[in-house]
């Protein structure tokens, strides 16, 4: 057997397990890679939700924390930036949040502001991107840390009270 006629084959035998071209591509290439494409081979897992998994792979990384199929692939690549970063992705490895508010979640540990103040589904991004600023700017937060507040006052407050 040739190559082509292997991959010809490959292909065909996913297909029939409900794979689309997209999967069986991450599959392959994580085959090429050497990896153990057992942790994704699942139909469940879309090819970008593949993607994000195999590159946690080709990253030494833990992904165990992201495999679940209720992840969407943002908030999977949300979890590895925040593992290959060495931060604690435990603070927001939840489905609660959306990939939004673990990005604002994820920047706050990088700079390491106290993100237990907005790490909180109740505020959206927008709002905990004013708390994460306020945080890293020295502000009395609590002025304006409070659901409330939409975050075009928060900013407001926020930016009257750094210039005060």
């Amino acid at each position: 057997m040739n190559d082509v006629e292997i991959i010809t084959e490959f292909f065909e035998k996913f297909s029939e397990l409900n794979y689309n071209v997209g999967q069986i591509h991450e599959i392959l290439i994580g085959l090429e890679a050497g990896l153990d494409v057992s942790v994704y081979t699942n139909p469940e897992y879309d090819s970008y939700q593949m993607e994000e998994i195999r590159k946690g792979l080709e990253e030494g990384i833990d992904v165990s924390i992201y495999t679940d199929p209720n992840y969407d692939w943002k908030l999977m690549e949300e979890i590895r930036f925040g593992l290959t970063h060495k931060l604690n992705v435990s603070v927001y490895a939840d489905p609660k949040y959306d990939w939004q508010q673990m990005l604002e979640i994820r920047r706050g540990l990088e700079s390491g502001v106290d993100v237990s103040v907005y790490a909180d589904p109740k505020y959206d991004w927008r709002q905990m991107e004013e708390i994460r600023l306020g945080l890293k700017d020295g502000v009395d937060v609590s002025m304006y840390a409070d659901p409330k507040y939409n975050w075009l006052m928060m900013r407001k407050i926020r930016v009257r009270l750094s210039s005060s």
